[in-house]
């Protein structure tokens, strides 16, 4: 009998992967960068330059890193116009299916976020969609810092039955995929969410337009 071929365990993003919420980041960050007299920014634009840590994003915008007051304040605003936004905010496409389907074939999967922790279970929990990992994990600690050592520890977190080297992150960010190799694991990045295609391809591993595409590749993963 040949060796039996043992599935991936999918780690998802939420923030513009499994949660279509680009108008309301899109509207949080302009109302945040009129605070400061910015001018506001286009999905496109905001696309093309966004990146993490999130002050470096906006040094990008403004020439030069913002004062900690600056940032208090934006970050601040951010998350109020979010908060008030996101309810609006529906799933992806085809992101319960998915989920439906990678569990009911007796796969494992998980969620990480960098939206914090004590705010995105009971959005997850309102979706009716929590019963589908076997951890979620949000930020805890102040934001604007970097997803890889949060890998790390949902990883370790999740113990022996997962392995790095058969887990792959989907997200849209290309923060995920360097979370994700950071934690010895793959990645696939989806075209949907925060970044461009042209910045997603920049980072070596494989970008899609579809979650669907996305568990393909996580499915092949594993081979």
């Amino acid at each position: 009998m040949g060796k039996q071929q043992v599935a991936a365990h999918i780690v998802w993003d939420w923030n513009g992967t499994l949660l279509n919420d680009n108008d309301a980041i899109i509207g949080a960050t302009n109302a945040a960068f009129a605070e400061l007299g910015l001018e506001p920014l286009t999905l496109e634009r905001y696309r093309a330059l966004y990146c993490v840590p999130v002050p470096k994003f906006y040094e990008r915008l403004m020439g030069r890193l913002p004062t900690d007051a600056e940032w208090e304040l934006m970050d601040e605003i951010f998350h109020r116009y979010y908060a008030q936004h996101r309810v609006r905010c529906g799933l992806t496409e085809g992101a319960v299916e998915l989920l439906t389907g990678w569990r009911s074939a007796g796969h494992s999967q998980s969620l990480l976020s960098m939206y914090v922790h004590e705010e995105l279970v009971p959005v997850v929990r309102g979706f009716g969609i929590e019963p589908h990992f076997v951890r979620v994990d949000g930020r805890v600690g102040p934001s604007g810092g970097s997803k890889a050592e949060h890998m790390v520890r949902h990883l370790a977190a999740l113990g022996r039955s997962v392995e790095p080297a058969r887990t792959v992150v989907i997200g849209d960010a290309a923060d995920d995929a360097v979370a994700a190799l950071h934690a010895g694991a793959h990645a696939v990045l989806y075209t949907g969410g925060s970044h461009s295609r042209a910045s997603l391809e920049a980072v070596g591993v494989p970008v899609v337009d579809t979650l669907e595409e996305a568990v393909e590749v996580a499915s092949r993963a594993a081979a």
